[in-house]
């Protein structure tokens, strides 16, 4: 016999009533997450079902996040709706913690750009080279991605990062990118990309505030290693 969907439930192993009754800081991570796939499979109901899952993520919702389609479908019971009704509301996470960096867009420290860039790099397998583009009060006005693909010479076009800082009157800027390896340790074509950005900026009078190597709960600052 099919397991019992969530409303079949005794009251007091309901999820969704716990969420009502209790509020949503109540629930657990699991609970949260069978919420959204409502059943679970003949052998687990949707929590138990839910816990297995976060089991296999070290319960991280960082890495439950890195996964993909075929990687919740090989759970019985997950099929590709419930799989992507999970990566949605991740990805709705993920998002709002972009909207409030963005509100807090005035940039004091490397931390504040760590802050912006790690929900948009910390996932993504490829590296990602962005710039971030600031006025003189140090409000950011816009970020942009410049290239994908290792970083070296051939990929990152200095004449490209001093255009678009042209084009918004960005008086200061700070270029970005992620390593998904993890490590954080700059490579030698990372020293070469920004002492070229460096001699570029100094020419136009842009200041060049740091280069952050941004990975999945850490980061490395140019700037805080006086390299900038």
């Amino acid at each position: 016999m099919d397991k019992l969907a969530i409303n079949h439930w005794a009251e007091e192993d309901r999820p969704r009533e716990k969420m009502m009754q209790k509020g949503a800081n109540a629930l657990s991570v699991a609970e949260l997450l069978a919420i959204l796939i409502g059943s679970g499979n003949t052998e687990d109901s949707a929590v138990s079902l839910m816990q297995k899952v976060l089991s296999h993520c070290d319960n991280d919702l960082n890495l439950l996040s890195k996964w993909s389609l075929k990687d919740f479908t090989t759970f019985k019971g997950l099929g590709p709706a419930k799989g992507i009704t999970i990566m949605a509301a991740l990805e709705l996470g993920k998002r709002r913690n972009l909207q409030e960096a963005k509100e807090r867009a005035v940039i004091k420290e490397s931390t504040d750009i760590y802050n912006i860039f790690h929900p948009i790099l910390c996932d993504i397998p490829q590296e990602e080279f962005w710039l971030l583009m600031m006025n003189q009060a140090a409000k950011v006005i816009d970020k942009v991605r410049i290239s994908q693909g290792g970083i070296d010479q051939t990929t990152v076009d200095i004449r490209t990062i001093m255009r678009e800082a042209i084009l918004v009157r960005a008086t200061q800027i700070a270029v970005v990118h992620n390593h998904p390896s993890g490590r954080t340790k700059p490579s030698n074509d990372d020293i070469a990309i920004t002492n070229k950005i460096k001699k570029a900026t100094d020419i136009l009078n842009i200041r060049l505030i740091d280069h952050v190597i941004v990975t999945d709960g850490e980061f490395y600052s140019f700037h805080d290693h006086g390299l900038i």
